[in-house]
């Protein structure tokens, strides 16, 4: 038996396609969710502690989550990563004193002028070489063997 058009479901137009779910104020895109680190750690626990048929899987429906996910969250859990980004302070960041932005201000500085000093140095050495050139071109046509009568 073979189907067609009309015999699927006349929900989303027949197309096969799945309708965006509009949120308010998003224009209909849907953001990017972001786990905390120890949402990672605690996911990869639970999952590894899991050893019933299907319990897995119910965790990853239940949760939303990927394979994938557990699977590279896992292998950052054996890098370190996971538990560096844990231990990590969140908030904002300490305010700079005004020795620290002086300290920046100079560095900038001093980075400007050694990158203009190089600059000016391969100027030199290219005006040095002309100068060689045009005297090796100058000594040539004195000591040549033409003579003019």
């Amino acid at each position: 038996m073979t189907l067609s058009r009309a015999d699927l479901p006349a929900g989303n137009g027949g197309t096969g396609k799945r309708k965006k779910s509009a949120k308010a104020g998003t224009g209909g895109r849907r953001s990017r969710r972001v786990f905390a680190p120890e949402y990672k750690l605690a996911m990869v626990e639970e999952y590894d502690r899991l050893t019933e048929s299907g319990a897995r899987g119910a965790l990853l429906r239940r949760e939303g989550l990927y394979h994938s996910n557990i699977t590279d969250w896992r292998a950052a859990r054996d890098a370190g990563a996971l538990n560096a980004l844990a231990a990590k302070p969140t908030g904002p960041k300490p305010a700079k004193t005004e020795t620290d932005r002086r300290v920046e201000k100079l560095e900038a500085e001093l980075e400007r002028a050694l990158t203009e000093l190089a600059r000016k140095d391969k100027a030199l050495a290219i005006l040095g070489k002309a100068s060689e050139l045009l005297e090796m071109v100058s000594g040539s046509a004195d000591s040549g063997p033409r003579q003019v009568k």
